[in-house]
């Protein structure tokens, strides 16, 4: 199966005027055939890589079960079977996620991830990484009680601000370094096209997280742009961000 060619043309992701630095390890670069790479082998230690598979695997913590339905139509086409427990994937595939998975998702979001990635400055791979860290690869969609699907793939919460549709549903936070299940009200949007779009806004027009527009290809820079601005409370969650990204971007 051939992955979404991302353009490879320096800047061609970038949304003037804002600035885009210099990509870490060449700008725009294909996601590639290799999903199964172990992810952030090169940059992380081993106890580190287990808590991002763990954290995929969960959707950004959620516990949530069942299959989203852009993933499910896609499942039969998975090779290894996906793993009920993590740290028990077969070798090389991220825990619950099979390469099939992992390629079918991204092939999914692909179109999106480039307008959006176009908006704020920054490779597409890097808006992917973030929806397949918080989704679980779109695996574990966030869900009303009713078991309704919110299509927020990126775990927006629904402040006092927010005046669109919102749901509770549950969520793991960390307090003082500890997790702790909750359950917290999230934006609802009508389709993922609606969720990129309010994304981007986010990013876009809160100061906090200015600095992740124009980060271009370099995953640390974004990620911790996004952990500053106080995106989620897990304390390794930049750590986590950046290791999918690189693993996107060196699947060549």
């Amino acid at each position: 199966m051939r992955l979404p060619e991302f353009p490879s043309t320096p800047g061609a992701f970038a949304a003037p005027p804002l600035p885009v630095r210099a990509a870490a390890g060449g700008a725009g670069a294909g996601f590639g055939a290799h999903m199964g790479a172990p992810i952030g082998a090169d940059a992380l230690g081993g106890s580190v890589r287990q808590e991002v598979q763990r954290f995929i695997e969960s959707g950004s913590g959620a516990a949530l079960g069942g299959l989203s339905p852009q993933a499910a139509w896609r499942r039969s086409l998975a090779a290894p079977a996906l793993s009920p427990e993590p740290g028990s994937a077969p070798e090389g595939v991220p825990d619950g996620a099979s390469r099939e998975e992992q390629r079918a998702f991204l092939d999914r979001i692909a179109p999106l991830a480039q307008r959006t990635a176009a908006r704020l400055g920054v490779a597409p791979e890097l808006v992917a990484a973030h929806a397949a860290l918080e989704s679980g690869w779109g695996r574990r969609p966030l869900r009303a009680a009713d078991g309704q699907i919110l299509h927020n793939l990126f775990g927006i919460k629904a402040g006092g601000g927010w005046r669109g549709a919102a749901a509770e549903a549950p969520t793991t936070e960390f307090e003082g370094g500890a997790a702790v299940k909750t359950t917290q009200p999230f934006r609802h949007y009508e389709d993922l096209e609606q969720a990129f779009g309010d994304y981007a806004e986010l990013l876009l027009n809160s100061p906090r997280y200015r600095g992740a527009l124009g980060a271009g290809g370099d995953p640390r820079a974004f990620a911790d742009a996004l952990a500053r601005g106080g995106y989620a409370t897990d304390p390794a969650y930049a750590d986590k961000l950046a290791a999918v990204a690189r693993q996107i971007q060196g699947a060549r």
